[in-house]
């Protein structure tokens, strides 16, 4: 099970797999083309309440941890079309964020591994 993350603002590489961008925002700035997303699962990604309560520098990231595995761990639909992709090949969640190591994209996929 190979699952990569990287900031949608990277070139494409042939090791990304599936590209599935894991934002609930379209990327500013990016065209369909630029982007070249072959899923899009806004579902997937923090609620608008989360991701502002984390933004607005009200929360710190292990409170924005423990409520975005909780999210998760309530949006099985969501989940589960994500691990059949998973199953099928390599994957790569892109994401907008300028943190590379403290980010959804990075809980998503340890919470991906993790919890089968």
């Amino acid at each position: 099970m190979l699952v990569h993350t990287k900031r949608v603002y990277e070139p494409k590489a042939n090791s990304d797999g599936t590209r599935i961008l894991v934002d609930r925002l379209w990327p500013r700035g990016m065209t369909k083309a630029e982007a070249a997303v072959d899923l899009w699962l806004k579902e997937i990604a923090p609620s608008t309440e989360l991701r502002r309560w984390f933004h607005g520098d009200q929360g710190n990231w292990a409170d924005f941890s423990e409520r975005y595995l909780a999210e998760l761990e309530g949006n099985q639909a969501a989940v589960d079309q994500l691990r059949q992709r998973i199953a099928a090949g390599s994957v790569t969640f892109l994401y907008s964020v300028k943190d590379e190591i403290y980010n959804h994209a990075e809980l998503l996929k340890a919470y991906m591994l993790h919890r089968r």
